[in-house]
């Protein structure tokens, strides 16, 4: 395989190729009709998911046109025009101008199936360790534990062999990406590759190669080695998700759930499955959305997100107690597979 920054570099020029020619024939005015009208035909020609989430795109023009009219303050558009992008239910699709930054955000109408003071408290009796944005430690009945919040915080490979040595006499490992909204892929394939001992088929990329909707070129297959000279971790592993694991984390989740010693728990991933790529209107505000669709390893999108193995919520009344029962269910599959 390639090494990582080489497959990195492949989503970079991917993306580039995805918004080639992004220069528009027509020069639009800086007015609201122009910048509406730039910022409908920089998603109809490059954004990646219309057919695969059923939308009319030129349905949805026709009635957001209608409500256009040079006489609107430029926080007036600013909102019709997130209301407009929100049709395409992706939260890697923001408008951003100085004053405000558009979002698609469906989050808090589920449970939020984590509590960090929790877990602290109850679980690590405030005796944790904490390298490279992770922190870690080894519960009760030899269970290793180690939360990742956050993909863009890089790791380095000698301080994954300092977590992954002292996790290594626990008889099965958590790993709690809760609430990680994401990051740089290249953390995941370093993360995914002390979790592997041979390679594996991660998914493929594809980018947009002509203006239609469904103007793809053939995808790439990429693939994820072990990692050479430094520890790994091969008995049982436990990932544990909820609606906040986005992005890059939902892209680590669909790959871990492919490894035959892998179960998830918790509930289904926030999704986000597409390279996001930034263009740009006449009045400088910033459009950015996904442009190369990312497919998990069986060829699945998972911009809807990835469904656990073991579906688990918590309660107010578990929280109440000092439980947490995602992570509950986690020890109890871990210590079950001991037996």
């Amino acid at each position: 395989m390639k090494p990582r920054r080489h497959i990195y570099t492949l989503l970079v020029v991917l993306a580039t190729l995805a918004m080639a020619g992004c220069h528009h024939e027509e020069e639009w005015n800086n007015d609201a009709v122009g910048n509406f009208e730039a910022l409908w035909q920089i998603m109809d020609q490059h954004y990646s998911f219309f057919a695969y989430k059923n939308v009319d795109w030129n349905e949805v023009h026709s009635r957001y046109r209608a409500r256009v009219g040079n006489n609107m303050t430029n926080q007036e558009l600013f909102e019709l025009c997130g209301e407009m992008l929100k049709e395409l239910r992706d939260g890697h699709t923001n408008l951003i101008a100085s004053h405000d930054v558009s979002r698609y955000w469906i989050w808090e109408q589920y449970p939020v199936n984590y509590d960090e003071r929790t877990i602290d408290e109850h679980y690590l009796n405030f005796d944790y360790k904490r390298v490279s944005g992770i922190k870690y430690q080894i519960l009760t009945d030899n269970i290793g534990y180690m939360y990742y919040g956050n993909f863009a915080i890089g790791m380095g490979d000698g301080n994954l062999d300092l977590i992954l040595s002292h996790l290594a006499t626990a008889d099965g490992l958590i790993i709690d990406v809760r609430n990680n909204g994401g990051g740089y892929l290249t953390n995941v394939e370093k993360l995914v590759s002390r979790f592997i001992d041979q390679r594996i088929h991660a998914g493929a990329i594809t980018h947009k190669n002509g203006p239609g909707h469904n103007d793809f070129a053939q995808p790439f297959d990429y693939y994820f080695e072990p990692t050479k000279n430094h520890i790994h971790y091969l008995k049982p592993v436990v990932v544990l998700t909820n609606r906040s694991s986005f992005s890059a984390t939902n892209n680590f989740v669909a790959i871990m759930k492919s490894l035959p010693n892998v179960t998830i728990v918790g509930d289904t991933t926030g999704g986000g499955c597409g390279l996001p790529f930034t263009s740009e209107l006449p009045n400088g505000w910033r459009i950015r959305f996904s442009s190369c669709p990312i497919t998990s390893p069986d060829g699945q999108l998972t911009e809807f997100g990835v469904e656990p193995d073991v579906k688990v919520d918590m309660t107010d009344e578990d929280l109440a107690r000092g439980h947490d029962t995602i992570l509950d269910r986690a020890i109890e599959l871990l210590i079950s597979t001991k037996t």
